[in-house]
Parts: structure tokens; C-alpha cells; sequence
């Protein structure tokens, strides 16, 4: 009996491929998460390396996020790893992403603005659902529609995530949401854990 087996060299060429046709949405999503489907069920696609804590290597040694591939149509796609009881905050993105998980899982919880974006450093965010993200999973993120969550490892083992978006991430204005105080806070991502 053969194993197939979709390499990240085949994900990124068929990504690359789907981004430059410049489809709508719905067809991005779809063709995406098909193609992301079968790259975080082969968990041998990834280096191991990039499927751990950065540790010493990194910023946050219960953290990782190594680039995996930043082409020239703006298509990045990045390994991110929760460790035991890591935690993001509420936090947007700005652009379209594709989330898969290939190892553990995650918590995610998703939030609605409720403000009309008009007063600078004010946000009212309504919390929306909640899901429980396993391996195999991917999860959409929609620009100013659907785009805003905080992730949480409640689990004992690390959790490797696959990232797909449409920009690089890197020096990128985003926000961070504080739900208490009703505020947002900007903040741009500027290194990976690899580079």
C-alpha cells in the first residue's frame, strides 16, 4: 500500500497558483482550505522543528511562529505553535487568513466589533462563539467580518498551527482589544522566530 502525501513545496506552489488567479472570496476559501486540509494532515510536511516552542531560540520560550513562505504576491504562510497554557488575546488581522490545525488543538473564540470604528482607541467587542479547533480543523478569518479571536492552549502538550494570509504580517498595523476597558491598542508583528 503507497502514502500519499502532500508536500509543503505542493501547498505552496497550488496557494501560489490559486492567489495569482485572484479569485473571489468564496473560491479562495474553498480552494484554500482544501489545499490547507491536506497539508496539516500530513504532519511529516512541516520540519519538527517548526512544530515546537521556539524555547531559547525564540521570543516567548512557550511560543513559536517560524516562516515557512513569503512569495511575491503577498502570499505568507507561517507555522505557529501554542505551548501548554499559552494564551493571545483578543486581537484582529486585517487581510484574509486560513488557520489549520495539525497537532492537539486549540481554543478559539471569536468576537464582533459593536462599535462603529469611529473613535480612535475605543472598541466594544461582543463575544461571539467559541470552538474548540482540532487537528485536521481550519478556520477562516474575513476581513472586518470575521476576523477577530483570541487563542488559548488549555491543554499540557504544544499545539502547531499552519497560518495562511494574503500580506505579510511584518510591520503590518493591527490591534489588540483590551474587552474590560473597551479599548484597542495598535501593534505590529516584526519578527518570526526564525527570521
Amino acid at each position: 500500500m503507497s502514502i500519499v502525501s502532500y508536500s509543503l513545496e505542493e501547498f505552496v506552489h497550488d496557494m501560489s497558483r490559486l492567489v495569482d488567479e485572484h479569485p473571489d472570496q468564496e473560491r479562495l476559501f474553498n480552494k484554500g482550505s482544501a489545499y490547507l486540509e491536506r497539508l496539516i494532515n500530513d504532519p511529516k510536511a512541516i520540519p519538527e522543528e517548526c512544530r515546537l516552542p521556539a524555547g531559547s531560540r525564540g521570543r516567548n520560550a512557550n511560543h513559536g511562529t517560524y516562516l515557512l513562505h513569503h512569495g511575491a504576491n503577498g502570499l505568507l504562510i507561517t507555522s505557529v505553535v501554542w505551548g501548554p497554557d499559552d494564551h493571545l488575546g483578543p486581537h484582529d488581522h486585517r487581510m484574509w487568513g486560513l488557520i489549520g490545525v495539525m497537532d492537539n488543538f486549540i481554543t478559539e473564540t471569536r468576537f464582533r466589533r459593536q462599535d462603529d470604528r469611529s473613535r480612535e482607541g475605543f472598541a466594544q467587542l461582543e463575544r461571539d462563539r467559541v470552538n474548540q479547533v482540532k487537528p485536521g480543523d481550519v478556520s477562516l478569518l474575513i476581513p472586518e467580518v470575521d476576523e477577530i479571536h483570541q487563542m488559548d492552549n488549555f491543554s499540557d502538550r504544544a499545539t502547531a498551527e499552519i497560518h495562511v494570509y494574503g500580506n505579510d504580517l511584518r510591520g503590518l498595523e493591527r490591534s489588540r482589544f483590551d474587552l474590560d476597558a473597551c479599548s484597542a491598542t495598535d501593534f505590529t508583528t516584526t519578527r518570526f522566530d526564525n527570521c
